[in-house]
């Protein structure tokens, strides 16, 4: 009965969810509007023309793709003939899957939450099992396929104390969900336990630690790194140009409006004692690029698009490109990861901290909880209030070479020290792998 009320409302407001989908979010992001019949459920033939069931993956947006992608890779190297799906639910998430992964995987949008849509969508693409990651917890789609008899497996599982106080307001709807799920792996004992609590069967619950740990440089990218370091670290302005004149280089990813402004304020206050530091600035969303630029015309900064690639020496670097922010976060001296000087929760520390750059983040960091105090005990990251205190921190890194350098490399083991997640949960999910016809 829970599912039909929370289905029939649902359907009620489904001119609203169309109307923000396609006219809203679509006007400042064409690719809202493209492949838009797969939020239906009306997924392309050319995604099952083959014999093999496909193993789903469902990816809420770019921070889950890039999450999973080391475990999709991982599966593919020890399955090379497994056919994968890996849906998601924006155009960014898309992009990334496309650039992560080229056309070694099909991909499309995972559909609204309607039983039509969702039952349309399983039995075009009769997958062997279903991955969501993190805490998509879809009651249509979680319930239909236990019917079906797909496995549900959540992996890389995450429920903060907020979050399960939300699920126990929908007591009935939540048991629903926690009956439909035939494994969970969960980032730790602590989210494992508020999961059973709302009702998931303790038998069916383990722990392997987070995935986003199990993060690791490419070649390819650690030779992108040192082409970016070429471009961006040195100062031309130098009289002597044999002289390798480094400047300080600060990164700031997934930025969000309001922070933006704060981040460009703090880099003002920096250059008044390093005259020669670049901050490299990258939205969250790609909408948000124009408008970081028009902002940056209206200031005082020199800056210029990395999209243009003309960079001569501005005070700022607009990174208004997609794919590239860990490479980016690797040619600095520090970054500063954003969503955190305002209530949004923040974002994935561990991208930079791979590279060993040290993180400085604000207070608001509650998405990452899994992470962040890890971090911050092993000394790879700072919390700074606000804008005054982040501007600080630059100061003092900027002029202590040494510290920033020791809280990069603290940051790195800090990572290596937690891996070991992908394992674990490959472990899993090769129990529920079809065997090969």
């Amino acid at each position: 009965m829970a599912r039909i009320f929370y289905s029939l409302a649902l359907i009620f407001i489904s001119p609203l969810i169309v109307f923000y989908l396609y006219i809203l979010r679509g006007k400042k992001n064409q690719g809202y509007r493209a492949h838009f019949k797969e939020r239906f459920g009306f997924v392309s033939k050319s995604l099952f023309t083959t014999k093999t069931k496909p193993l789903v993956f469902h990816c809420a947006s770019v921070g889950e793709v890039l999450a999973a992608t080391p475990l999709i890779k991982a599966l593919q190297k020890a399955h090379p003939n497994l056919n994968i799906l890996i849906t998601c639910n924006t155009p960014t998430g898309r992009e990334q899957i496309l650039n992560q992964f080229k056309n070694t995987v099909a991909c499309s949008y995972l559909p609204i939450d309607f039983p039509f849509a969702t039952a349309r969508f399983l039995n075009r693409i009769k997958p062997q099992a279903l991955c969501i990651l993190e805490t998509e917890l879809w009651p249509n789609l979680m319930a239909i396929s236990h019917k079906k008899n797909i496995p549900v497996l959540v992996i890389n599982a995450r429920l903060s104390k907020k979050s399960q106080q939300g699920y126990q307001k929908v007591a009935k709807l939540t048991h629903i969900i926690m009956r439909s799920i035939t494994v969970l792996a969960s980032h730790n004992k602590a989210d494992a336990e508020r999961f059973i609590e709302l009702g998931l069967e303790t038998s069916k619950s383990y722990v392997t630690g987070s995935i986003k740990f199990d993060i690791t440089p490419s070649d390819e990218q650690l030779a992108k790194v040192l082409n970016l370091k070429q471009l961006y670290s040195i100062n031309k302005n130098s009289s002597n140009e044999h002289i390798n004149n480094e400047c300080f280089v600060w990164a700031s990813g997934s930025t969000h409006p309001v922070e933006h402004e704060l981040v460009l304020s703090a880099h003002q206050e920096l250059l008044k004692k390093q005259p020669d530091a670049l901050l490299i600035i990258a939205p969250r969303h790609p909408e948000q690029f124009d408008k970081v630029a028009e902002l940056l015309t209206q200031s005082p900064l020199s800056f210029s698009r990395r999209s243009q690639n003309n960079y001569s020496n501005e005070q700022v670097l607009l990174a208004d490109t997609l794919g590239e922010l860990q490479c980016l976060y690797g040619a600095a001296n520090v970054s500063f990861i954003g969503g955190s000087l305002i209530r949004r929760g923040g974002h994935n520390p561990l991208e930079s901290a791979a590279f060993s750059v040290g993180v400085i983040t604000g207070p608001h960091t509650y998405n990452f909880d899994h992470v962040y105090p890890e971090l911050i005990k092993l000394k790879g990251a700072v919390v700074v209030d606000n804008k005054d205190e982040l501007a600080k921190q630059l100061i003092t890194f900027s002029q202590n070479t040494k510290a920033c350098q020791t809280l990069g490399i603290k940051a790195a083991q800090c990572v290596a020290k937690n891996q070991g997640a992908i394992q674990k949960t490959l472990t899993i999910i090769n129990q529920y792998l079809e065997p090969k016809p």
